[in-house]
């Protein structure tokens, strides 16, 4: 299956953790980047497409119509995989939607809006630099439901300084009473160059370190799954049929085509990555010119490791049949060395189907599912 992300950079604020490619919403840029997007899709060979998600950036910040347009351009570009639900999501921030966008986005076949909450405590939003309430989170999800779209998934994020186990707890609570379906559950990372890193730099102890995170960590895990939640992807919990069949694509090792400045795809093996200079990507795309950035073929057991390390984030894990099927190698015997560590540490489980995390390997998972992309 193929998937399609379009990438819509331009934010009404910059949050001071976030380090994606994204700058302040001036007009004449957000113009002329739509055009140069709109070429950028005409240049592709037109195929069907299992999904396709809109990202930012603050997807929102374009108003309704002009999304739905845009929607409507890439769904005739890319139509429905015979079979797929034509899943099509779009991230919104909560003070930026208004009356009546949610219709018109059903009326584009948007069936699948992301809500960036990531906390409901009014402290932790300040903390983070965001500008919507409480309240316009709770007012956005009853929008979303009376416009009939389809599935409603709320970010939330944990690790963020000032942060405690109740507050957690309580914004946990929130949404779930949302009666929302899919509940995405980030840790704070702190990149490097944005305004976060440098507070760190200056008191270090106002970030959680790893055992407080992982105990905010476990916190989501229980609440969620004794709520209903499966715990599907490390940071992802869904409600029966609401799984993210966009992101479960990615995890899959799929093919996926990123559209926009910064986006990325992967296409026949091959991971390839836009310029996230933003004036550079206008002309090259809106000339029709190829458009700046890198390109890396994945061969052999480095594919296969990434591949590894991608399934071994879901709950399914790592098929063994189809891994072989796929990139010719018995993980078990190929990747041997390590799985015995691995199950030994109790952070890996196996069977005669399947290898996965256990529940102590969720919290570790960034080493563990490293060590199959640097085992050679």
């Amino acid at each position: 299956m193929l998937g399609i992300y379009v990438h819509l950079p331009f934010c009404p604020y910059i949050c001071p953790y976030c380090d994606f490619a994204k700058w302040p919403h001036r007009e004449s840029q957000a113009t002329a980047y739509l055009a140069a997007l709109q070429a950028e899709i005409e240049a592709a060979p037109s195929q069907p497409a299992a999904t396709i998600f809109f990202g930012g950036g603050t997807p929102n910040q374009y108003d309704a119509r002009t999304l739905a347009a845009l929607t409507k351009r890439v769904r005739e570009w890319f139509p429905a995989l015979p079979g797929s639900t034509h899943e099509i999501s779009v991230e919104v921030n909560p003070e930026k939607v208004r009356e009546g966008d949610f219709e018109t986005y059903a009326r584009a076949g948007i069936n699948r809006i992301s809500i960036g909450a990531q906390s409901f405590d009014p402290a932790e939003i300040a903390t983070l630099g965001r500008k919507h309430t409480v309240e316009q989170v709770t007012a956005v999800v009853a929008m979303a439901r009376a416009a009939g779209i389809d599935s409603v998934s709320i970010d939330l994020m944990f690790a963020v300084p000032g942060q405690t186990p109740d507050s957690w707890k309580r914004s946990l609570e929130r949404a779930v009473e949302l009666d929302v379906d899919h509940i995405s559950t980030y840790g704070l990372t702190v990149e490097e160059g944005t305004p976060y890193a440098l507070w760190q730099l200056r008191e270090p102890r106002t970030f959680l370190d790893a055992d407080r995170e992982a105990e905010l960590y476990d916190i989501a895990i229980s609440a969620l799954e004794a709520a209903g939640f499966e715990h599907y992807e490390i940071s992802n919990f869904a409600k029966t049929g609401h799984a993210c069949a966009h992101n479960a694509n990615y995890w899959d090792n799929g093919d996926y085509l990123g559209l926009g400045v910064g986006a990325a795809s992967f296409r026949n093996g091959v991971r390839s990555v836009h310029t996230r200079e933003l004036d550079t990507y206008v002309a090259a795309a809106g000339a029709g010119l190829p458009i700046p950035g890198e390109t890396e073929r994945l061969l052999g057991g480095k594919r296969a490791g990434e591949a590894a390390m991608l399934a071994l984030r879901t709950a399914q894990g790592v098929c063994l049949r189809t891994f072989k099927e796929r990139y010719e190698i018995d993980f078990m015997n190929y990747y041997a060395p390590i799985i015995a560590d691995l199950v030994a540490a109790e952070v890996l489980e196996t069977d005669n189907e399947r290898a996965r995390l256990t529940r102590r390997g969720r919290f570790l998972a960034n080493d563990v599912c490293g060590a199959f992309v640097t085992f050679e």
